[in-house]
């Protein structure tokens, strides 16, 4: 299996299956490029481990530049942070072995529990914090005095690889964030034009699945990169708020395609000339090449459509209900129309950024969901498993164990907070396995006998590149990014090369060793549920959405449609982990947030001078009644009469009025009561 591994990671770029780019080639040489002007820099200044400037280049590596200074200014970060308590750790407790490991897992703990708090590269900066005094710490045991050497010779090898790395990908052939978030957008409005599209003909219900999901992947990403982009330049500073502001609209225009796509009346004469403008708006837009290369045209059409929708259509005939079913699908037609036409234009503002400061009152900063129990099972896990580990060095006396500490409080640490954490780790052990024959030929048979910077820069590159072309591509990231890394760590290149099989193969096993009792201890050690996990993320959206119902002051908008992005994106991950049991849960989160719309509509309406205040106190006791059932219906319990209410008060409020706002308020209700229908696996869950 590992050399059919071996072969695919290294075959695989260069094959027919999923040929390297351009940027891919650009991004490879670059980085192996950088790798070596950091490793010569390294042997210039005499370091004691030259192989941490190259390893630290290839680490930090990403395509974007953007990417590359995240990660380097916070592997920095961590890496001070760890230095300093590797100092006074070792300071305080480095004359007892069996306190210095204690206090060493109890700080790993600390740093797994903020990490899995945090996003990258935030988190992976905190992650580094906690094994970065580790692995300094472990190396000055029983020598205390010198523990301050090798911390500054750890961040002098840190900060070469970083700057390295930063000034290549900014100066040679950069791809930049800022384009790359352009780049993003463009094809995630293509991709809600074709999944609208598919929605209004009846699609394949998996296609219209996996575009779902990748749109809200695609929202994710423009959220990281959004950071990204302000760390390339000051001026990119300016590309935040539209970013932000699109996330939200971008999920807001995914909601109201589902919810036409499940109310469709084809045969209701005022909905039909809707229907068809979208449908050829939406048709027109995922099949035209370059079509937002200027969306003035296309910005037109939808504000056209979206106007439309506002218009109540004369229907005399109708009765109240189907009149207040009517404007409840144009309202929704014309939510779809206003939140595409938003989000083109944040491209526009990405793609022409103003220069003078907005007048606008400061936006609120995208609000992330945390799971703190889930932060708190990882701390356990990898304090505990650090500490059991440094246990057995300590009885055994065995001196390669200080490596499969290493090792174990790494993998623990730095895993943790992902979705499936022993896939994760196991793609770690398959990279790092598959380095070890290549490392033993260069570092133990060639460079021995061919020493010398240029024959190591011969014997190094044709491995590497390939191993570069593999952390381009996403389907083989991680295998070939512990490939280099480890390559490199077993390597473990000095100007002085000898053969010496013996340590090698002992601290390779150690290293191997320690990555498989950290994915032992993710298994064992108070293992994940997932759908726990869903669970408890879908009682935190149901919560949200009772706060809009109950709060004594109207929350913006857009705080909401942060909060919904980032639950939904956290929630993705773990329903995938799920299988088919939690798709209705990731499609009643969806639709959670076009209650949350409307909740929102609903809490202006009662602010409205011009709505009656019998209609008013109407909507405040709706609103009681839907945060009760949000909150507190159990599985298993009858339903309650929400539902019915909603319609209830709508059709009473359809009667009484036949103004727009009036039957606007209506449709509101009558949205709510929809998406509960729709997705009971979703709202009819309380606390269990």
């Amino acid at each position: 299996m590992t050399w059919t591994r071996l072969k695919e990671l290294v075959e695989t770029p260069l094959s027919g299956l999923i040929q390297p780019t351009r940027s891919d080639w650009i991004f490879a040489l670059r980085t192996v490029s950088a790798g070596l002007i950091a490793l010569f820099a390294a042997y210039a200044l005499k370091l004691d481990h030259p192989q941490w400037a190259m390893m630290t280049v290839f680490i930090v590596a990403q395509p974007v530049a953007g990417m590359v200074l995240a990660k380097g200014f916070y592997r920095l970060l961590g890496t001070l942070a760890g230095g300093i308590a590797a100092v006074g750790i070792t300071s305080v407790f480095g004359t007892n072995p069996w306190l210095l490991v204690t206090a060493l897992a109890v700080w790993i703990g600390i740093c797994t529990l903020v990490s899995s708090l945090l996003r990258n590269p935030e988190a992976y900066g905190a992650a580094l914090a906690g094994y970065t005094a580790m692995i300094i710490s472990l190396p000055a045991f029983g020598q205390p005095h010198g523990v301050v050497d090798l911390a500054v010779a750890r961040c002098a090898e840190i900060v070469i690889g970083i700057v390295c790395a930063g000034v290549t990908s900014r100066l040679i052939l950069p791809k930049l964030a800022a384009d790359a978030i352009i780049s993003r957008l463009k094809r995630s409005i293509f991709d809600l034009a074709e999944y609208a599209s598919g929605a209004f003909a009846d699609g394949d219900p998996a296609s219209l699945a996996a575009l779902q999901r990748k749109l809200i992947t695609d929202a994710q990403t423009l959220a990281e990169m959004r950071t990204y982009a302000r760390l390339e330049a000051p001026s990119l500073a300016t590309r935040a708020h539209p970013v932000r502001r699109t996330i939200g609209q971008l999920l807001w225009a995914l909601s109201a395609a589902r919810a036409l796509h499940s109310h469709r009346r084809p045969k209701n004469a005022a909905l039909i000339p809707m229907r068809s403008d979208l449908k050829a708006f939406v048709g027109e837009l995922a099949t035209t090449p370059g079509a937002l290369d200027d969306t003035g045209p296309w910005v037109a059409r939808l504000d056209a459509i979206a106007g439309q929708a506002k218009e109540m259509p004369a229907v005399p005939d109708e009765t109240s209900d189907d009149k207040v079913g009517t404007i409840t699908r144009l309202t929704i037609a014309g939510d779809f129309a206003e939140a595409l036409k938003q989000v083109m234009r944040g491209l526009d503002a990405l793609r022409s950024p103003v220069s003078r400061q907005s007048r606008e009152r400061g936006q609120p900063a995208l609000v992330v969901h945390r799971d703190y129990q889930a932060a708190w099972r990882n701390a356990v896990r990898a304090a505990l498993a650090t500490l059991l580990v440094a246990i057995f060095w300590l009885t055994t006396k065995w001196s390669e164990a200080a490596g499969t500490v290493i090792l174990v409080s790494v993998v623990s640490s730095l895993f943790a907070s992902r979705p499936d954490p022993v896939q994760s780790a196991w793609g770690f052990f398959t990279g790092t396995l598959i380095a070890l024959p290549f490392a033993f030929l260069v570092g133990q048979v060639a460079l021995p006998a061919l020493p010398g910077f240029g024959w190591f820069t011969l014997f190094v590159v044709p491995i590497m590149v390939p191993a570069a072309l593999g952390m381009a591509n996403p389907r083989h990231v991680g295998v070939a990014t512990a490939f280099a890394i480890n390559f490199l760590a077993f390597l473990s290149p000095h100007q002085g090369m000898i053969y010496d099989p013996g340590p090698f193969f002992a601290g390779s096993a150690s290293i191997l060793v320690g990555i498989l009792l950290a994915i032992g201890v993710f298994i064992v050690v108070l293992p994940a549920n997932p759908w726990v996990t869903v669970e408890r993320i879908c009682q935190a959206m149901r919560e949200d959405l009772a706060r809009l119902c109950l709060h004594e002051r109207v929350p913006r908008r857009l705080a909401f449609e942060s909060l919904a992005y980032d639950r939904i994106n956290q929630l993705m991950p773990q329903v995938q982990q799920t299988g088919r049991k939690g798709d209705p849960m990731l499609s009643g989160s969806i639709a959670a947030v076009t209650v949350g719309l409307e909740v929102l509509r609903l809490r202006h309406a009662q602010l409205n001078s011009a709505v009656a205040r019998e209609t008013a106190e109407s909507i405040a006791n709706f609103l009681r009644g839907l945060a009760r059932e949000l909150l507190f219906r159990r599985p298993g319990e009858p339903q309650t009469a929400t539902i019915a209410v909603a319609r209830q008060y709508a059709a009473t409020i359809a009667e009484r009025s036949d103004r727009l706002e009036m039957l606007q308020i209506a449709a509101s209700l009558r949205i709510i009561a929809a998406a509960m229908e729709d997705h009971p696996d979703f709202f009819a869950r309380g606390r269990g």
